[in-house]
Parts: C-alpha cells; structure tokens; sequence
C-alpha cells in the first residue's frame, strides 16, 4: 500500500473493508484501502498525535479536534507506531483506520520536530458503526460478521442484512483457538487474530 509523504503534514489513509482467505488455503486478513489519502495538521491537543481516547474531525483531511467540538466525528481506541501488518491489532469495535506517515509539521507531539509513522484505530461518535457485528464492514472480522465468495480460496466481509451489494453466504458464529474447536454446522474457517484466531463460519 502505497504511502504519501508531505512535508510539514501528516497523511491519513481511510480503511473501511477487510478481505480473508477462506479455509481452502492459508488463512489471512488483509486491510483495502476504500477512502482517499488527506493532509492531517497536529493540533496539539494531547501528547501525542492522535493517542487514544482523542478525537478526529470528518471529511477528506482529518483533523485532531477537541472531542466536544462539533467537529469531532471519530474517537481514537487504540494507537500504534509502525505499519498495522507488523503492529498489534485493532479492537474488534474498530470502524475504520488511519494510516499516519512520517513526517515533520511545525507542531509535534515531542517537540523533536517529527511525528513518527503509526496508524490509529477509529471508532465513529455516531452510527453508522462499520466495525460492529454484521454491518459488513470495519478492518476485522469478528464474530457475528458475514461472508461471501469473492473468488476461489477469497472470501469478503458484506452486511448480515443483505443490504450490502452482494447477498450473505456465510456466517461467523464461533471464535476459537484450533479449528478442530469449531461446531459440526461449520463450512468456513477465517483467521481472525488474537489469542482464538480461528472463525467457525456456517452457511445461510
């Protein structure tokens, strides 16, 4: 995934689909890109660019804002420094990410004159929840989430609700350690991370 660099501004990257490999191959979680990269301005509002629990504005430049302004559109659960593929994952509630990059504002969070390269982990202030259970997005999948085949050995997040552009197949319904944990009714196995990386997914 390609990642901009500016001078004096930090870049943001929306994530808002998540893509797996199903049990017909090696399973893995894989994050698109389905928002447009905008210049983010340091406010200097917490110590640290983004950290957790501060909030970001809406629209194409994200913005760290005062929780409380109307401007607020997104509150921060989890902060990282590096790329999500080799960081911790987000908390299963997470709408969509922020990719920062390096770069060296005016503002900083240290004083050193850079903010490093991290991602933020985002949750909306107000529906609509893309991370939660069933509504066919967010950048994981966790239980309750529904599947379909995208292509052989490929299958795609989209809303339990058929509202999404293609019709449910599969639905995960247990999170375990090892597949042989996984019910009878099990047709699927996606990896989901963490300690019970293992989807048990049936049909619909």
């Amino acid at each position: 995934m390609r990642m901009d660099r500016f001078t004096g501004v930090v870049c943001a990257l929306l994530l808002a689909s998540a893509a797996l490999t199903s049990c017909q191959k090696p399973a893995g979680q894989e994050s698109a890109a389905s928002g447009s990269t905008g210049a983010v301005t340091p406010s200097g509002y917490g110590a640290t660019f983004l950290g957790v629990a501060e909030c970001s504005s809406r629209g194409r430049d994200f913005r760290e804002v005062s929780c409380g302004s109307e401007k607020a559109s997104a509150r921060v659960l989890d902060r990282h420094d590096g790329r999500p593929a080799e960081g911790a994952p987000c908390p299963p509630t997470t709408d969509f990410v922020l990719h920062i990059s390096e770069s060296r504002p005016a503002f900083d969070e240290d004083g050193d004159g850079a903010v490093p390269r991290g991602y933020a982990c985002m949750r909306n202030l107000e529906e609509p929840h893309a991370g939660d259970p069933g509504r066919g997005g967010g950048p994981r999948t966790v239980v309750g989430d529904c599947l379909y085949t995208a292509r052989e050995g490929q299958v795609k997040e989209t809303a339990c609700d058929g509202s999404g552009e293609t019709a449910p197949r599969f639905e995960v319904t247990d999170a375990v350690a090892r597949r042989a944990q996984c019910p009878p009714s099990t047709r699927l196995f996606v990896r989901l991370g963490g300690a019970e990386a293992v989807g048990c997914a049936r049909r619909v």
